[in-house]
């Protein structure tokens, strides 16, 4: 068979592709367009030969054919820039990372041995690279006005890419390229990069300085100033310093490490000693006569509190290679370094001392000198305490004199501790037993409490104090007699049993605003706590002593402890209705004169369990039927009556309008409120269970079933307001409703004002209790509540109207007012029900609070009021208006009705 035109058959694979002749001629625009640029590029390369830029540094070769390999050729990254300074080595940004890599793509041998002709790309990341390459770095002090971002921001590339060819020379290590990239894909920049590589290095010699130029005279638009850049070498590196001192027996003060450190593997420390892993600095030297406490390496700063590791290499046997960042802040944990205050190092794992030994150089001093004089030593303590938390250790010196004293640093407590080998040592026993032996011993509620294995021992929790300042936080078992705590694990060698259990714990929590805790602390901060005590599993009980971590300040040279702490947490029993809920307390046990003394603290879990979960999915659900529900059952009772009118027109008059009024901004204002919810698919609500597209489907449908009820309530108002109008004789039924109007509103308002205050109060006395609510209401919130509470008694106005005109005869369709109360009344049932069935409250769905008044005394009293007024509405209908009132009051008639020929139609 024939192939047909423009096809092309791809035999050995078996795949046929077709295209049309348009296809065929898009092929080759795109292959012309390639080819131009390419072409473009090679004349863009030749306005600024190599030659020209270069050969002073590098001289330029012939490349054979004999290619390297490109993995670990000319590697660069572990680098940083700067832009344009005299002195780059001093102005390298310590907060935004400012990174810099250069990767080699292909590189080839040349007709002279010790040069090499290589491809490379140079990456630039930072958050001002763009304004530097377009010239605005410099503003001239005008007001910049922000704009305001579209809700989803587009992800944007903060950095330049460069593509380079040039020569290294494998001697004096020099190397020279060109080449042009993009910023940002903004617009292309040539430039020329030349730095130093060397092909071998040592510790003091592994720093590779270089600078990037862009090819443009200086005074022109476009110029910029050279970009340095400062890296580590990757090639051919040689661990000489750290052998040489291990020989000599420099690290012999820290002998005292061996008996309590933990034996690893080479390799092992790899996955302990990571990138951006921060400690805290202890300096031992109290008085700073001796010693100088200005560690020379931080410049201007004194006494840093903090240093952070950058993993350069970690080897199969266990050498290793980092950069050490000390700084007055937690900025250490960035990808970038500053060189004025870091360290180079290099060490290895000594398995017979049981420590990782360094020796460090300083990057640049202020006299652009450099000293390798620190030493470093790491161990990994085989015991943890409840006053020694931290999983590594060290201590840091100088062999030069008067530079830096004795330093002691450790890990944070409490985290990177599950360290495979650790134990737990429980110091404070006989103090537990003292403090806690009263709570202990209590009798606790009937049931069963979680064990040592249940993931109900670790909650999130939230923390009050006694002035309401609030926290958010976390507790968490450390150890659980003498293992790691780690539920679900088959790792217990006994059997859970029942009884009094050893515990430690990490108590967390940070602070919302400013928290009274034995001294001020900031807004956002975070309070960590370490405690060990003892749990009976037969009532819940946790007692145990704790130790404050305390906040460091500048110039501090120990950190400290505050170990006067009682704790004591009490669990729920397992499969009661308020399973998971949590309360405990923190006491300080110093007298109240100390300053370190504060008012008992309360926290409670807000966390719940699996059961919990299932509880919440289902009773959601539930509740989402049960809206659909409602709002349509409301729709078909006003449908009722309308058909009710229909068939009785002469008592379309007696309805009170202001009843209608209420009754359809009940429905308007939701929809004005909600209205995009129809259109969009942003939603207020997020839920935490995977049932986001269920509740936005079901959200489309609630609004779309209020607007039917919208549009035949107003429909009803129509048909009253008109009937009102078209007869002279009915102009005193206005009088009526204007009447009832100005009673009404004072009414209103001051059973408003009563609510509100009587709300306020609650929320006051109710300040201590732990709820998934919001602290603080606010009068808009309080104001959509009182306006369920009108809806929930919105027949009252009717009633009125009905004394009034002392009516007679069926106005209100049965169906009508009993049903439509019913809709109103059945949340606060139901309410009533979920409140005494589940402590676990999340976000509501139906009797939702942020609508309506609910809560025991509430729920009682609307339904009784909603009950008391389809009693009187069927009363008056049966009997006249005014017979629900005493029989002094009924002897005034103040309208007769008259039967009224209804001419026009209904509908």
């Amino acid at each position: 068979m024939e192939k047909p035109s423009g096809s092309v058959n791809f035999a050995k694979s078996g795949i046929r592709v077709s295209f049309s002749p348009f296809n065929f001629l898009q092929l080759v625009l795109i292959f012309t367009l390639s080819i131009t640029k390419s072409t473009s590029i090679q004349h863009e390369l030749s306005e600024f030969p190599y030659s020209k830029y270069c050969n002073g540094v590098v001289e330029e070769y012939q490349s054979t054919e004999t290619r390297f390999g490109a993995d670990n050729f000319l590697r660069l990254d572990k680098a940083v820039y700067s832009l344009g300074f005299e002195n780059p080595q001093f102005n390298f940004n310590p907060v935004y990372s400012q990174i810099a890599s250069f990767s080699t793509i292909k590189a080839y041998e040349t007709k002279s041995k010790e040069i090499v002709k290589f491809n490379a790309v140079l990456n630039l990341v930072g958050l001002d690279i763009i304004d530097y390459f377009s010239g605005d770095v410099h503003r001239r002090g005008l007001r910049l006005v922000k704009v305001r971002p579209p809700r989803f921001e587009p992800r944007r590339n903060v950095g330049a890419e460069f593509r380079l060819l040039g020569f290294w020379n494998s001697n004096s290590g020099n190397i020279c390229m060109v080449g042009s990239g993009s910023v940002s894909s903004l617009h292309s920049v040539n430039v020329v990069f030349k730095f130093n590589y060397p092909n071998s290095s040592v510790l003091d010699t592994s720093l590779i300085n270089g600078t990037l130029e862009r090819v443009t005279p200086e005074g022109t638009a476009t110029y910029f100033k050279p970009i340095s850049i400062l890296g580590v070498s990757r090639m051919g590196y040689n661990f000489t310093y750290i052998n040489k001192e291990i020989e000599n027996g420099g690290f012999s003060v820290c002998d005292d490490m061996e008996n309590v450190s933990l034996t690893l593997n080479g390799r092992g420390i790899c996955s302990i000693i990571t990138w951006g892993l921060r400690f805290e600095l202890d300096y031992d030297n109290y008085d700073c006569k001796d010693v100088s406490c200005s560690f020379g390496t931080v410049g201007d700063e004194i006494l840093p509190l903090f240093m952070s590791i950058k993993v350069v290499d970690c080897l199969e046997d266990g050498k290793v290679r980092y950069i050490l960042q000390f700084s007055n802040s937690t900025y250490g944990k960035g990808l970038s370094f500053y060189p004025l205050t870091a360290l180079v190092a290099e060490g290895e794992w000594d398995e017979k001392k049981k420590r990782v030994a360094l020796v460090a150089c300083q990057l640049f001093d202020k006299k652009g000198l450099r000293s390798c004089s620190i030493r470093l030593a790491f161990s990994f303590p085989s015991t943890l305490s409840l006053k020694h938390r931290s999983s590594i250790i060290g201590k840091m010196w100088s062999t030069e004199t008067k530079s830096l004293g004795n330093v002691s640093f450790y890990s944070p407590a409490n985290v990177n501790s599950r360290i495979k080998g650790t134990s737990y040592e429980y110091s404070e026993y006989e103090k537990v037993q003292d403090l806690c032996r009263e709570n202990l011993d209590s009798k606790g509620r009937k049931g069963t409490y979680p064990d040592e294995k249940s993931p109900n021992l670790r909650f999130d929790m939230m923390v009050r104090n006694k002035k309401g300042q609030m926290a958010y936080g976390y507790a968490s078992p450390l150890y659980i007699r003498d293992r790691f705590y780690s539920p679900y694990e088959n790792q217990w060698n006994h059997s859970s049993t029942s009884g009094y259990i050893n515990v430690s714990y990490v108590i967390s929590f940070t602070t919302r605003g400013e928290f009274d805790f034995g001294g001020k602390v900031p807004r956002s901060k975070m309070v960590e706590i370490s405690a060990e005590g003892v749990y009976n599993t037969k009532n819940g009980v946790i007692c145990m002593i704790g130790c404050k971590h305390m906040p460091y300040e500048k110039f501090q040279k120990k950190r400290s402890l505050d170990c006067e702490l009682a704790i004591n947490i009490n669990f729920s029993p397992l499969n009661s209705k308020d399973e998971g809920m949590i309360r405990g307390n923190i006491k300080s046990t110093r007298e109240k004169p100390d300053p370190l003394y504060f008012e008992p603290i309360e926290f409670g879990s807000s966390s719940i369990t699996t059961i919990q979960a299932r509880e919440s999915i289902w009773r959601m659900d539930v509740e989402i039927t049960m809206v659909l529900i409602s709002n349509t059952l409301a729709c078909i009772f006003i449908g009722l009556q309308l058909f009710h009118v229909k068939k009785n027109p002469d008592m379309i008059p007696f309805i009170s309008v202001v009843m209608l009024v209420v009754l359809t901004l009940a429905h308007m204002i939701p929809l004005l409120l909600n209205f995009e919810a129809i259109f969009m698919v942003n939603r207020k609500q997020n839920v935490f269970l995977g049932t986001d597209q269920w509740l936005e489907v079901n959200e489309v449908l609630v609004r779309v079933i209020t607007m039917i009820a919208f549009l035949l309530q107003f429909r009803l108002l129509q048909l009253t307001w008109s009937s009102r109008n078209g007869h002279e004789s009915q102009k005193t039924l206005w009088v009526s409703d204007k009447k009832v109007l100005y009673i009404s509103s004072p009414v209103y308002i001051a059973v408003g004002l009563t609510a509100w205050f009587a709300q306020s109060l609650q929320n006051s006395h109710t300040k201590t209790r732990f709820q998934l609510a919001s602290e603080n209401v606010t009068f808009w919130g309080a104001l959509k509540s009182y306006t369920g509470l009108i809806l929930d008694t919105f027949l009252i106005p009717q009633i009125m109207f009905n004394i009034l005109c002392d009516s007679h005869g069926t106005v209100l369709a049965p169906s009508f007012y009993i049903g439509s109360t019913m809709v109103r009344l059945l949340p606060h049932v139901y309410d009533l029900y979920r409140t005494h069935s589940s402590t676990w409250f999340y976000d509501k769905i139906y009797a939702n609070p942020g609508m309506d008044y609910y809560s025991t005394m509430w729920d009682v009293v609307i339904c009784c009021v909603g009950m008391l007024c389809v009693f009187m509405i069927y009363a008056q209908q049966r009997f006249r208006g005014r017979s629900v009132l005493p029989k002094r009051f009924r002897d005034e008639v103040l309208y007769q009705k008259v039967p009224v020929i209804q001419e026009q139609q209904i509908f």
